[in-house]
């Protein structure tokens, strides 16, 4: 669901298709008709953002049709009685008037994934980058704890990673509530064990997302702002809100391995080191860690992130003095015991790779979590509350003067923003060299436009200029771009609006017009 895997997360892709020959049935729901289509059962080609009505109409099919574990729900959950009447009104002939689907499509997917031996749930952006992105996530858990298809080997729910280590950087504390181990920051008790070991007084208190961020630097309460590895110029919805906000800070500070549009703004650049310069460990979307080692010898002046932030720390009167990447990663282990206890440097270098939670030394590692929940006579006894949810359409619908929608991704080959893989990998191959606007033929026809030209596209709050691309793989009124190209700064027409919950924004519906260039040079 929402997941373009052979674009974005082309290995899970490939592991994927090799095992359709082995039997595997791929059922893929997503707006466009991606690569991963052709090897898959069924198709559900839902209407952009539909994806919690199309969850609770499957739900709803489910539990008519008495599919559900009844004996899992009962040791497992609470709260069904709520998710039943909630769902209730998601009847697949409701759900396919919303969705765009056919009712029997919804009907069929409910009996085959809920009386599958085993089925598997893998998603990605296209389920979080809503305003209801959370509630999708909420849904998509509910679908598999009413089947019970969680804590078994070939089941479960895959959340994929967008970028190497994205699962690693959370674990460690790179969210704004949760202390390393995943923990949150609230815990007193667990956060107490690093106030010990750092002699320091944490603040309690959960920290801004960055959208929130974001929000504290036009009010003027943020005045700096240090970014590590991301390049929001490029990246970020509503570039030009973006960027103004990026112009009025008194100091910006940008740590990267190269000059990236973000960069270029910076008031200091502190160079970093890149993955193949860098010595430590790495955390797939599987929750697997393996060792990363220096491969390359990197220029003298140039220093690891972590050698960065010690230094600047001990110029703001707090030494963190580490003689290298273990002796960190030992402390991490100390501390998050429960989850890395046994996860030595030694270890990784004899046995290639561990699954946390590993508490000790003695213990294998965690290959499939949750398994705790199919033991009859397991000491832990909490359950997992259903969370009902309901459908709420896109924020910006298409109208008379918007009347396409624009929905935004990634392609193969560039790679996020583009940085590591346009001017400096010589040995990638760009299949696509410039951003193009996927646009269905029927729509391209009714604007008298074809494969090549260039258009103007316009939102609410601003507006460029593109090549269309005529294909198949989108529908009538919904185009496609992705965030690639500083030449095409699409996220200029991305709306401003984000999760409550998670602050994710809005990036994968925004209404948009589309006129062709020449038209509009000559009104």
């Amino acid at each position: 669901m929402g997941s373009n895997t052979t674009e974005a997360h082309p290995i899970i892709a490939n592991r994927m298709k090799k095992a359709v020959k082995n039997g595997l049935k791929i059922i893929v729901a997503d707006p466009r008709k991606i690569d991963m289509v052709k090897f898959a059962h069924r198709h559900l080609q839902i209407n952009i953002g539909s994806d919690i009505a199309l969850i609770n109409s499957l739900i709803n099919t489910i539990i008519k049709e008495g599919l559900y574990d009844d004996e899992f729900i009962k040791a497992n959950t609470i709260d069904f009685d709520l998710l039943k009447q909630q769902v209730s009104q998601y009847t697949p002939e409701k759900a396919a008037e919303i969705t765009g689907l056919k009712p029997e499509e919804i009907i069929e997917t409910a009996r085959e994934y809920a009386s599958a031996s085993n089925s598997m749930i893998a998603y990605t952006l296209g389920i979080t980058e809503h305003h209801c992105g959370v509630n999708n996530v909420f849904d998509i858990a509910n679908l598999a704890l009413l089947t019970g298809h969680i804590g078994k080997r070939g089941n479960g729910i895959m959340p994929l990673r967008g970028q190497n280590n994205v699962q690693g950087a959370g674990d460690m504390g790179c969210l704004p509530n949760l202390l390393p181990g995943s923990r949150s920051l609230t815990d007193e008790t667990y956060r107490r064990r690093f106030e010990k070991e750092w002699g320091v007084s944490l603040n309690p208190h959960v920290g801004s997302t960055q959208t929130r961020t974001f929000e504290k630097m036009e009010n003027g309460e943020i005045k700096g702002l240090y970014i590590i590895g991301e390049n929001p110029l490029l990246a970020d919805v509503n570039l030009n809100h973006t960027r103004t906000l990026f112009n009025q800070l008194d100091l910006l500070v940008v740590q990267d391995i190269f000059l990236t549009e973000t960069a270029k703004l910076a008031d200091v650049v502190l160079p970093a080191r890149s993955w193949g310069e860098s010595d430590g460990t790495y955390t797939n979307t599987d929750r697997r860690i393996q060792r990363a080692r220096i491969a390359v010898e990197s220029h003298p002046q140039v220093k690891e992130d972590w050698e960065i932030l010690c230094e600047l720390s001990a110029k703001m009167d707090y030494p963190m003095f580490y003689q290298n990447s273990e002796e960190i990663w030992d402390e991490v282990r100390r501390l998050a015991k429960e989850m890395y206890g046994g996860i030595s440097y030694s270890r990784l270098d004899n046995e290639y790779a561990i699954h946390y939670p590993c508490p000790d030394e003695n213990h294998p590692g965690t290959l499939v979590l949750h398994q705790h929940l199919h033991d009859q006579n397991r000491a832990d006894s909490r359950k997992s509350p259903f969370v009902p949810v309901s459908y709420t359409p896109p924020i910006e619908l298409p109208d008379n003067d918007y009347p396409f929608t624009l929905t935004t991704g990634r392609r193969y080959e560039t790679y996020n923003t583009h940085t590591q893989t346009r001017f400096y990998a010589e040995g990638v191959k760009i299949k696509q060299p410039e951003e193009t606007l996927d646009m269905h033929p029927e729509d391209a026809s009714a604007l008298g436009i074809v494969n090549g030209d260039t258009v103007k596209v316009s939102s609410r709050r601003g507006s460029l200029e593109v090549k269309v691309k005529v294909t198949e793989q989108v529908v009538p009124g919904l185009v496609f771009m992705s965030f690639h190209w500083h030449e095409v700064l699409t996220n200029v027409l991305t709306i401003n609006e984000y999760d409550p919950i998670s602050g994710t924004a809005e990036f994968k519906a925004c209404a948009v017009n589309i006129v062709p260039a020449d038209k509009q040079k000559t009104n």
